[in-house]
């Protein structure tokens, strides 16, 4: 009795979600209950109507009663309630049970004791019986509930059987009574088996869950990753009112890869955590907040209106802009913002991300730590863009593009001493596409390394062909500089052509060095070695950084033709000019004024010191074969003053 005791406290002691569980097992196939009820009420009314014993047509009708409670009970009160209500699953059964088992077990005994038919006492009694010894299998979930049915079903037949005085009921008392621990032990045997398999089914569980939410979370961050991002959108967007809206807010890290390129991934690491826990700080309580992948967030709320949801892209970015120190660094990090809203950018979730995404490509194309919300302008953008990639790949395979050149002039001798190579589409349907408009497309795709690199290829061919001391210009883009392996195409392009290194210049904008890049360092420091020559373009129109200047081996500076024929030129523009024209002469450096149109500003800007001259005045771009002809045109007329001389 100690170690039963002791085994109904264990199963007490079990863990709640098991134990639920368990006490679940017995509300399973109501059915089940239903015919063993049946039995036992047809059982019990058969004595009570054969026997015609008032008391027993009243424990009949009694027991019947129970039994209807039972099986309503059973069919009514569901096993997925809250799981709190555990206990009062449990209780609500015992009490049927508990009821319905003692009145068979008195109905049993007073056949016995009243000494009725022997075919009514074997109806009574082996139902009795083969209930107690049934449902010490059936309920062995609840120990105490199976081992209480069983005693109260068969103590009073044990009781009265022993004090009925004769040898056969003697026997029926001592094998009944052997029964009860025979059935008490299957009844724990089967309850070890049913626990352990709960068990280990809910370890699984558990363990599933745990994996389930690490494949949703972000391991750096803690924040959700993309899966867990769309999960948790799918059930937001489930339970939102139809009045309601979403707002989705795209974020990029600006100059983030430079941390991780200068500083070290782990540095890369920390920054990003940091990163979160500003966001999760800002971000409302019940908006999502995912790390999408690399340096890229996307937090999701509701929000009242476009007034709240552009309040909170600013708190966000401004949280972001926030230097962040770490191990004594000071770093600066910004943030592109692209944000589009649910329903008026988009009926679902996939088209609102399209329009975030857009949008954050607009903020990125506009520069750094802008905030862009979705325009349907972008989306016509967006089509022209692929479109002209599309045909900008074909044009070069089908060779529609062409170089122009445009010469520059020394503006003492008016002889060409260098030509810029353009580059010119001639679309066959749409007739000459501006540089303007597909440049632009070009640096965004990556289609400019392919085009930068054939362009330099075809103005050294072009320029192999003229006289050694005419240089070619060529322009390079950011993007085509910073690609792998940039710097040993120039070279294989400048010996495919058999062209003098210093024969070239590369033209770059003050937009290369914005992000301080090795790879830039790296290029320049290679091919000035080899004597190619490098041009400061646009000079004035961005930072204009003097250290530039220094740290880079520039020749030549192209003073932007805003300061020659723009819309401000005066006094103030003069003196920038021969500002810059004195520090060119300064360091030895030549001083190209750009966008000279008409005579007087050529007197202008050599009066102010600038040696070199491009526009309109001189020469439009022109073909290969008339930039050789106004070459030979220049020889032939040096060769006749020579003569006249």
């Amino acid at each position: 009795m100690r170690d039963i005791l002791a085994r109904i406290r264990a199963g007490d002691a079990l863990d709640d979600r098991v134990r639920r569980k368990l006490v679940t097992s017995l509300y399973t196939q109501p059915a089940s209950l239903a015919i063993g009820a049946l039995c036992g009420v047809a059982a019990a009314g058969a004595v009570a109507i054969y026997s015609g014993n008032i008391y027993l047509i009243g424990a009949a009708l009694l027991l019947t009663t129970v039994a209807a409670f039972r099986v309503a009970t059973a069919t009514r009160l569901s096993p997925s309630i809250d799981p709190g209500d555990t206990r009062r699953l449990e209780r609500w059964y015992e009490v049927g049970a508990f009821s319905y088992a003692f009145l068979v077990g008195i109905i049993a005994a007073a056949t016995i004791a009243l000494e009725l038919d022997p075919g009514l006492q074997l109806i009574m009694v082996s139902y009795a019986i083969a209930y107690g010894a049934a449902i010490a299998a059936r309920n062995a979930g609840s120990p105490v509930i199976a081992i209480g049915q069983l005693f109260l079903a068969l103590l009073p037949l044990i009781i009265v059987c022993a004090l009925s005085g004769d040898v056969v009921h003697g026997i029926m008392a001592v094998t009944t009574l052997l029964l009860l621990p025979a059935m008490v032990s299957i009844t724990f045997n089967v309850f070890e088996v049913l626990r352990e398999s709960i068990a280990a089914a809910d370890t699984s569980q558990k363990m599933a869950d745990k994996m389930r939410d690490l494949a949703r979370t972000d391991v750096v961050t803690g924040l959700s990753n993309r899966a867990g991002l769309n999960h948790e959108m799918v059930e937001k967007l489930m339970t939102m009112g139809k009045d309601q809206m979403l707002a989705l807010f795209w974020l990029d890290l600006d100059k983030f890869k430079e941390v991780n390129d200068t500083l070290g991934h782990p540095i890369g690491d920390r920054v990003l955590s940091e990163v979160a826990r500003r966001l999760r700080q800002v971000a409302p309580d019940e908006a999502t907040v995912a790390r999408f992948g690399g340096d890229e967030f996307i937090i999701a709320s509701e929000v009242e209106s476009r007034e709240a949801c552009e309040e909170l892209a600013a708190r966000l970015q401004e949280t972001i802009s926030i230097p962040v120190r770490i191990d004594g660094e000071l770093l600066e990090i910004g943030a592109s913002m692209g944000v589009a809203l649910l329903p008026e950018d988009g009926l679902d979730l996939d088209t609102v991300m399209q329009s975030a995404d857009l949008s954050l490509y607009h903020a990125k194309v506009n520069g750094r730590n802008q905030i862009s919300f979705f325009d349907p302008s972008m989306t016509r953008n967006l089509m022209r863009r692929k479109e002209i990639e599309a045909e900008l790949r074909t044009a070069l395979q089908r060779d529609e593009l062409s170089i122009f050149f445009q010469p520059i002039v020394d503006l003492e001798t008016g002889r060409i001493r260098t030509f810029e190579a353009l580059v010119r589409w001639f679309h066959p349907e749409k007739g000459e596409m501006r540089p303007d408009e597909f440049i632009p497309v070009a640096e965004e795709t990556g289609v400019i390394i392919t085009l930068g690199n054939w362009i330099t290829a075809q103005a050294a061919k072009a320029a192999a062909r003229w006289p050694s001391d005419v240089t070619i210009a060529v322009n390079l883009s950011p993007v085509q500089i910073k690609a792998p392996g940039s710097a040993l195409g120039i070279l294989n392009a400048l010996k495919e052509a058999k062209l003098d290194p210093s024969r070239l210049e590369l033209e770059v904008t003050e937009s290369l060095f914005l992000d301080d890049n090795r790879q830039t360092t790296r290029f320049i420091e290679q091919l000035a070695a080899e004597g190619v020559r490098f041009a400061l373009d646009d000079f004035g129109t961005g930072y204009s950084s003097l250290g530039y200047i220094n740290k880079y081996p520039f020749k030549k500076i192209k003073v932007d033709r805003s300061f020659v024929s723009g819309p401000n030129v005066g006094r103030k523009s003069d003196a920038i000019i021969r500002a810059v024209a004195e520090l060119g002469a300064q360091l030895e450096m030549e001083i190209v004024a750009e966008g000279l149109e008409t005579i007087e500003q050529v007197r202008v800007v050599r009066d102010a010191g600038c040696t070199l001259g491009q526009g309109y005045y001189f020469s439009r771009a022109v073909p290969d074969y008339l930039a050789a002809t106004l070459l030979s045109q220049e020889r032939e007329k040096d060769r006749s003053i020579r003569l006249v001389g």
